[in-house]
């Protein structure tokens, strides 16, 4: 079985000179141009006699296909991606489509991380020039075949609306694919400028629309269906770190439907005919564990030793000289933030097929390079038997996206098993249900911090000593020598010091990375979501006790005019204040973009909070896609507005308390503001849309909040205080 997908694959070649060559199209014959990358055999024959390079397929059928080699979990990539090359190749909307890359690190890595993979809003401002310019060649080759062809002058041919035009010719792409494959490849293209642009800048509808409004088949993992197919569910140590002492499988596998029980290590795993038997037979498991060496702390216990790091001096961050003026008014407050779980709507899966040579997997791959890499590790293969193939992604707010490629090297080994005890290759399908994904781990960090600020006589800041007290993601990670300096990981400080758009007389930042045994990951706008917090709630403090309005407060020290910008901006857009209402403001720049947030409050009789409307200011760079723009600051918002009312990840010995959405309550739609954004036009680069939206909205409700009720909310969730 494995044999009939794998061949499909033809194997990478050595690059040209130029970085393309020509690639046998295998049973459909004829030649395609394209680069080192391993595509289907099913894309080749498609492509035959057709023009297909790294980034771009156009296929004899007059198809455009774009490579994405981006994971779209529902952040619009594929779409941006799909607008770039549209632009520049000047095709037809109509005619583009987009399949996902495969791994294949030496083409299609992200060059703002290193590896090839999705994460920190780097989709569009990593592949801003690369895919307009993979349009750009791919429009110039198909010119130079029309004048060949045609035996005019270059010059002379035009394009437009996906058609090949000069003195009395033309011809659609997919007719003059062919003749394009034979051009050589140009060593340098000229880009648009904006004035030029047909797509770029508009509003289109996403390419995944249609098929995710109709239900398409096999677009998720967890649709996946394959001949032969058996699934697999694990019991998982309760306690992180914990290892398998003794099992009973008995009952498990007196049970209809099951085939197997693998135990591994730390786990057991039921394979069986359905999902729904495996989870049946799972939960009939009978396990001992041993804890020795696990994490065995609570909530209270842990949250304890991060308080009293902050009496304690920690490793120093960033250190701005003071204002040289004494404080006339201190202000001092301690914030506390929970671990957060991602809760993404498709929980954890991927199908694996292992014939003990090679290996093909599916899922929803955020860093594929990992994937690939871990997957082959485990199986004791190499790199290059691996195949992933890449998904969409049903959600993932950074938890697939993990750096030790945990659910991928869960699927190799139970596959190896397989092998190892039934001597077949099958398609296992692991499945993480919604309970083992809460429960498992891989959380936003719980952090603390301690923010001394003082004023001085004429209301300004004199000083602002910042202490953060949180788990280090990167540390003891793949990315800690890049992530990692002077022992600060940059993922709990992003957005203080050096990084913010403030400059604060005396802004001193020391951290603590305390030792956790639970696992903890990015999470929507990682650090950015309590350092914003801390920033912007204390920024209305300090305001209000200087006696200034907080937009004017604020700008005194924004020096960076696109901060500046949407901040009026938002400040202008919200007019007056509604009646009844009360008002809370924040602007923070994070992954390259600026976003302000005004949110209109409404504090209910039971005392209880509702967010009636926001309004939103937004400098990302180019705006590619304004309708994604707007909807991705929409979610973004609403993801943030979700953590600080309910959400938050404890434990008790060890064991987390959450396991479903009855728990760990996510927003409901009667908590959903009305959003209203404004995006700032621009000719910069594009930067992140994905997560720039989440930071801002937690602080702007807090001082809406505060300044309707006197109190300052400084430990999240709002409902610890009654307030959601």
């Amino acid at each position: 079985m494995l044999d009939r997908i794998i061949a499909r694959a033809i194997p990478a070649a050595p690059l040209s000179r130029r970085g393309f060559l020509k690639l046998s199209a295998g049973a459909a014959g004829g030649l395609m141009l394209g680069a080192a990358l391993p595509v289907s055999r099913a894309a080749a024959e498609a492509a035959a006699d057709g023009l297909a390079m790294p980034f771009v397929h156009i296929r004899p059928d007059n198809s455009v296909v774009v490579i994405v080699k981006h994971l779209d979990k529902g952040q619009g990539a594929a779409t941006g991606l799909a607008t770039l090359v549209a632009e520049e190749l000047d095709a037809d909307a109509a005619q583009v489509t987009t399949e996902f890359a495969p791994a294949n690190t030496a083409l299609y890595a992200n060059s703002l991380l290193g590896v090839q993979g999705t994460g920190g809003s780097t989709a569009m401002a990593n592949s801003w020039q690369q895919y307009r310019e993979a349009g750009a060649t791919a429009r110039a080759m198909l010119v130079a075949a029309a004048a060949e062809t045609w035996g005019v002058d270059p010059a002379a041919v035009t394009v437009s609306g996906g058609m090949v035009r000069a003195e009395g010719h033309s011809a659609s792409f997919g007719a003059l694919a062919e003749a394009a494959a034979r051009q050589d490849v140009p060593g340098e293209v000229t880009l648009k400028s904006p004035d030029q642009w047909v797509y770029i800048g508009k509003s289109f509808p996403r390419v995944d629309v249609q098929r995710k409004t109709e239900g398409g088949v096999g677009m998720f993992g967890m649709d996946m269906r394959m001949e032969g197919m058996v699934h697999a569910v694990s019991l998982r140590s309760p306690r992180f770190g914990g290892t398998l002492a003794t099992l009973d499988d008995s009952a498990a596998r007196a049970m209809a439907g099951v085939i197997d029980v693998i135990r591994l290590p730390d786990r057991a795993t039921v394979i069986a005919e359905t999902t729904w038997q495996a989870i049946q037979a799972r939960d009939a498991l009978v396990a001992e564990w041993d804890f020795a060496q696990a994490e065995n702390r609570g909530t209270a216990e842990l949250r304890a030793e991060f308080a009293a790091l902050l009496d304690r001096e920690g490793m120093p961050f960033h250190m701005a000289p003071a204002s040289g003026e004494a404080a006339a008014r201190v202000i001092e407050a301690d914030y506390v933030f929970p671990y957060l779980a991602h809760a993404p709507m498709e929980p954890i899966d991927v199908t694996v097929l292992f014939d003990g040579e090679r290996a093909v997997f599916w899922t929803g791959s955020q860093i594929q390079t990992l994937d690939q890499t871990i997957g082959a590790q485990v199986l004791g293969i190499p790199p290059e038997a691996v195949t992933i193939n890449t998904l969409w992604g049903g959600g993932s707010f950074g938890r697939r996206a993990i750096y030790d490629s945990h659910y991928v090297a869960e699927a190799a080994m139970v596959a190896r098993a397989w092998r190892d005890a039934h001597g077949e290759a099958r398609p296992i399908k692991l499945v993480w249900t919604r309970e083992d994904d809460i429960r498992g781990g891989y959380y936003r960090p719980m952090h603390m911090h301690r923010v001394r600020a003082g004023l001085d006589a004429e209301g300004r800041i004199a000083f602002w000593q910042h202490r953060v007290v949180g788990q280090g993601i990167m540390l003891g990670t793949a990315f800690e020598p890049f992530a990692v300096k002077n022992g600060v990981d940059s993922s709990s400080v992003e957005g203080l010091g050096e990084s913010s758009p403030y400059e604060i007389p005396g802004w001193v930042v020391d951290v603590h990375h305390p030792r956790v045994g639970v696992p903890v990951l990015w999470w929507r706008s990682v650090g950015h979501t309590h350092t914003a917090y801390v920033v912007e709630t204390m920024m209305d403090e300090l305001a209000e006790a200087a006696g200034v309005d907080p937009v004017e407060f604020r700008l005194r020290y924004l020096t960076d005019p696109r901060a500046r910008n949407v901040l009026e901006l938002a400040a202008d857009r919200a007019g007056a204040v509604p009646e009844g209402l009360t008002r809370g403001i924040a602007v923070h720049k994070s992954f390259g973009s600026y976003v302000a947030e005004v949110a209109d409050v409404r504090m209910r009789e039971d005392g209880t909070v509702k967010v009636e409307r926001v309004t939103c200011a937004v400098d990302c760079g180019v705006p590619v896609n304004p309708s994604n723009i707007r909807a991705q600051i929409e979610g973004g918002l609403g993801y943030g507005l979700s953590a600080i009312l309910r959400e938050e990840i404890t434990l008790t010995e060890g064991e987390v308390d959450q396991s479903n959405f009855y728990d760990y309550t996510p927003l409901l739609i009667t908590d959903m503001p009305e959003v209203e954004v404004h995006i700032v036009p621009s000719t910069e680069a594009p930067t992140g849309i994905g997560e720039p939206g989440t930071p801002p909205i937690g602080p702007a409700v807090a001082n809406a909040v505060r300044r309707a009720t006197g109190q300052a909310v400084r430990e999240l969730p709002f409902a610890r205080h009654g307030l959601a």
